[in-house]
C-alpha cells in the first residue's frame, strides 16, 4: 500500500471526485483486477468481491487523506456501498424477491411436488430415448432454480436411467446442461434478480452524453425489459439445451461419452464411480407417510407465473404516464404493442416478490390442509428455502458495492478512453464471451464472473458503438449483445469448471465419479462453445439476423453428430 501511495502522491492534493478517472489513470482498474486475480487464487467470490471493494474504498478515500486514515476510510466507505445499496429501495425489492422464490421452492420441494412430477415423467419412459428425454424434461420443469435441478433431478431419473442401461456421465451431462443453462433464461428464478440488477448497475455507469445516441432517458432504462431482449443472443444456453435433445434423437455420441454410454450397455454405468450419500437436504424430503401429487408443486408455480404476468401488465401500466401511450393500450389492451409496453415498464423485482410471496402463501395452505405439515413446520421450510439463498443475497451487496466503487473512481471512464476508438466492432462480443467463460471456469462461479464484468462491459459496448457510429437502433441492439456475452460465457466456464457448485451437485446427483463427469461433458461443453462463437456472436457482430444464426447453429450441432458422431448402440 506504502508503494500505491507514493505513487499517487503527486495527484491526491487536485482530487476531484469528476475527475477521478484522469488522477488515478491505470490505477482506477485495481478494484476488479484484484477481485479477479483472488477470485483465480482463492476460489472464493465473495472474498474476492469484497477486498475489491475494499480497494477501490481506499482508493477514494486516499484521495483527502494520508495512507492510515485512508484504511479505516475505507472501511467505512466499504460499509457505506454495502448499507446504501441495501437502501435502495429496488435493490431491497431485489433482495426480498430472490429470497421470497428460495421460500416458493422450499415448499414445493417438502410437499412432494416436484418428486412427484419426476416420478410421473419416469412412468412415461419406456425406452433408452424416452428416459433420457423425459429427463431432459424434468430438468426443464425445475427452470427456477439450478440447485434444485441436481437435487431433485438426480435422486428420481436414476434408477429408469440406469434401468435402461444409460451411463451415469451421460444422466450427470443432461442434468448440468439443464440446470444453469434454463435457470439463466427463465424470466422467473433465483437468478433473474442478480440478473437484472447487474444489467441497471452497469446502465449506471455509462457516460450520461451516450444516451443521447440510445435515444432514451436514463430513469426509463427498464432492465426487466433488457434482459428479455437478451434472450435471443444466449446462444451457449440455447444451443446447449438443443444438442441435448440432438444426441438423444439421433442416438450418436463422440468422445469420451461415446465410450462412457457403450460401457453402459454393459452394465457397467460409471467409471470410477464411489458412493455418495447424504446429498438430499433431509429437511425438505417429503415425509413418508403422504402421498406424492403433482399439483402441489403445479399450482404454486401456475400461481407464481400466472400472477408475475398480471404484476408486470398492471404494474408497467401504472407507470406510463403517456395519454396517448395508454389509449393505444386501452384500444387492444393484449395485443402485442401493449405487452410490449407494459412489460418494459414494470417494476420487475417488486412484482415477482409479490407473485413470489402469493405462491408461498398458497404452498403453505395447500400443504396444511392435505395434512403434509403443520402451520409451524411450513414456516420453518419457508424460512429454511430463505436460509439458502443468503449466498445470492451476500453476492449481490458485493457486486453492488464493486460496481459502486468503480463508479465513483471512474474506471468505466478509463477503459471507455482506453479502448473505444481501439477495439473492433465485431470482436468485442466475442471476446467478452471468452473472458467471462476464462473467469467463470476458473472461478466455478456464474454470480461472481457477471458481479465482475457486467459493470465494465455495458459502459464499454455503448463507448465502442457510439465510436463506430451506430445509430440509436443498433447500438442498443450492440449493447445487448455484449450483455448476452456476459450472461452465456458466465455460464460456460462454470458448466464445464470441475470446481463449479452445480458440476459437482450433478456428478453427487447422478453418482457418477466427478472427473468422469467433467472429462465426458467438456468436449461438448467446448464444441458447443464453439459453435456460439462461429454461428452466433460473431455473424450478429457483423449484422447477421440472429434468428438466422441460431437455425445455422442448430444446423451445425446436427451436422457435427452426424460426422464425428457413432450411434452408441452400433456394434
Amino acid at each position: 500500500m506504502r508503494i500505491l501511495y507514493f505513487l499517487l502522491l503527486p495527484l491526491v492534493a487536485f482530487a476531484d471526485p469528476q475527475t477521478n478517472a484522469e488522477i488515478f489513470g491505470v490505477f482506477t482498474l485495481l478494484p476488479p483486477l484484484v477481485a479477479i486475480v483472488l477470485a483465480f487464487i482463492t476460489k472464493d467470490v465473495i472474498l474476492s468481491l469484497f477486498i475489491g471493494v475494499f480497494t477501490g474504498s481506499f482508493m477514494l478515500a486516499l484521495v483527502d487523506n494520508n495512507i492510515y486514515h485512508a484504511i479505516i476510510g475505507g472501511f467505512t466507505g466499504l460499509i457505506s456501498k454495502a448499507v446504501s445499496s441495501m437502501a435502495n429501495p429496488s435493490n431491497a425489492g431485489i433482495i426480498l424477491q430472490v429470497l421470497t422464490i428460495g421460500g416458493v421452492v422450499a415448499l414445493i420441494t417438502k410437499t412432494g411436488g416436484t418428486k412427484a412430477v419426476a416420478i410421473w415423467l419416469a412412468k412415461k419412459a419406456k425406452q433408452a430415448k424416452s428416459s433420457q428425454f423425459a429427463t431432459w424434461c424434468m430438468g426443464c420443469f425445475v427452470f427456477f432454480d439450478d440447485y434444485a435441478n441436481s437435487l431433485i433431478v438426480g435422486p428420481i431419473m436414476r434408477p429408469v436411467t440406469d434401468k435402461f442401461k444409460i451411463s451415469r456421465e451421460k444422466l450427470a451431462f443432461i442434468m448440468d446442461a439443464t440446470a444453469a443453462p434454463i435457470t439463466g433464461l427463465a424470466i422467473i428464478s433465483t437468478w433473474i434478480g442478480l440478473e437484472i440488477s447487474l444489467i441497471r448497475s452497469g446502465y449506471d455507469l455509462i457516460d450520461p452524453a451516450i444516451f443521447t445516441h440510445l435515444n432514451i432517458k436514463h430513469d426509463e432504462i427498464n432492465a426487466f425489459e433488457i434482459f428479455v431482449q437478451t434472450l435471443p443472443y444466449r446462444f451457449y444456453n440455447l444451443f446447449m439445451l438443443v444438442f441435448v435433445l440432438l444426441t438423444i434423437y439421433m442416438g450418436r455420441e463422440f468422445g469420451p461419452m461415446l465410450k462412457a454410454e457403450r460401457r453402459a450397455r454393459e452394465g457397467l454405468f460409471s467409471q470410477g464411480h464411489e458412493k455418495i450419500d447424504n446429498l438430499e437436504d433431509k429437511l425438505l424430503e417429503p415425509k413418508e407417510h403422504i402421498k406424492l401429487k403433482a399439483s402441489n408443486a403445479i399450482i404454486p408455480l401456475l400461481i407464481l407465473i400466472v400472477f408475475s404476468f398480471i404484476g408486470f401488465y398492471f404494474s408497467g401500466y401504472n407507470a406510463i404516464d403517456d395519454v396517448v401511450l395508454k389509449a393505444q393500450i386501452d384500444a387492444n389492451p393484449l395485443g402485442f404493442f401493449a405487452l410490449r409496453e407494459t412489460f418494459g415498464k414494470a417494476d420487475a423485482s417488486v412484482v415477482l416478490f409479490q407473485a413470489a410471496l402469493l405462491a408461498s402463501i398458497v404452498a403453505i395452505m395447500m400443504g396444511v390442509a392435505r395434512k403434509i405439515f403443520t402451520l409451524k413446520e411450513a414456516i420453518v421450510t419457508w424460512t429454511h428455502g430463505w436460509r439458502t439463498m443468503i449466498m445470492t443475497v451476500v453476492i449481490l451487496l458485493c457486486a453492488w458495492s464493486l460496481s459502486a466503487v468503480i463508479k465513483d473512481l471512474g474506471t468505466s471512464r478509463y477503459l471507455v478512453d482506453l479502448f473505444s476508438d481501439k477495439t473492433p466492432i465485431y470482436l468485442l462480443p466475442t471476446a467478452i464471451f471468452i473472458f467471462a467463460s476464462i473467469i467463470s471456469f476458473s472461478t466455478g462461479t456464474s454470480y461472481g464472473t457477471m458481479g465482475i464484468l457486467m459493470p465494465l462491459t455495458i459502459p464499454l459496448a455503448a463507448a465502442v458503438g457510439v465510436h463506430h457510429e451506430l445509430n440509436d437502433m443498433n447500438l442498443h441492439h450492440y449493447i445487448i449483445i455484449n450483455i448476452s456475452g456476459v450472461l452465456t460465457g458466465a455460464i460456460f466456464g462454470d458448466h464445464c469448471s470441475p470446481i463449479s457448485d452445480t458440476t459437482i451437485l450433478s456428478s453427487m446427483g447422478s453418482k457418477c465419479d466427478l472427473l468422469a463427469h467433467v472429462s465426458t461433458q467438456m468436449p461438448y461443453a467446448l464444441s458447443v462453445c464453439a459453435i456460439s462463437i462461429f454461428c452466433g456472436y460473431l455473424p450478429v457482430a457483423f449484422g447477421f439476423n440472429v434468428w438466422l444464426s441460431l437455425i445455422f447453429g442448430v444446423l451445425v450441432m446436427a451436422t457435427l453428430l452426424f460426422a464425428i458422431g457413432k450411434k452408441v448402440d452400433a456394434c
